[in-house]
């Protein structure tokens, strides 16, 4: 049998970031794979809304912009803006971050691994409110 569309248009992956319950749920084929606290960009830095693709991924990312800031499991999907790894657990669940959207480094991982096994163009990023 042939491979369609539709069967590729149910392999994506989608993770919906919702800034006011400050989560990231995590769906492959329709169905709910992960669902995380997450903190995205505290008061005077916004977390970018819109529908993205990653762009490109750092395992290892420091910040040049924020003083060498740690940023494992970077998985970039607006210029600076990535989902990324933070050692500040204590914060997840609140607005902490300037503009990225930050996740407990186990979870990070997961997120990372996954980007990288079914490809930046099966996944999708949703940034809402």
């Amino acid at each position: 049998m042939p491979f369609s569309s539709t069967s590729a248009l149910a392999a994506k992956v989608v993770a919906k970031i919702d800034v006011s319950s400050q989560t990231m749920v995590v769906t492959q084929n329709g169905r709910v794979k992960y669902k995380w606290k997450v903190s995205t960009g505290r008061s005077g830095y916004s977390t970018p809304r819109g529908t993205y693709s990653p762009k490109w991924l750092s395992r290892y990312h420091r910040s040049r912009k924020y003083n060498n800031a740690w940023m494992h499991y970077a998985v970039f999907f607006r210029g600076g803006y990535a989902i990324h790894a933070t050692r500040d657990t204590k914060r997840l669940g609140r607005r902490a971050s300037h503009g990225c959207v930050r996740l407990a480094e186990q979870h990070a991982a997961k997120f990372y691994s996954l980007v990288e096994k079914m490809g930046k163009n099966n996944i999708r990023i949703v940034v809402k409110n």
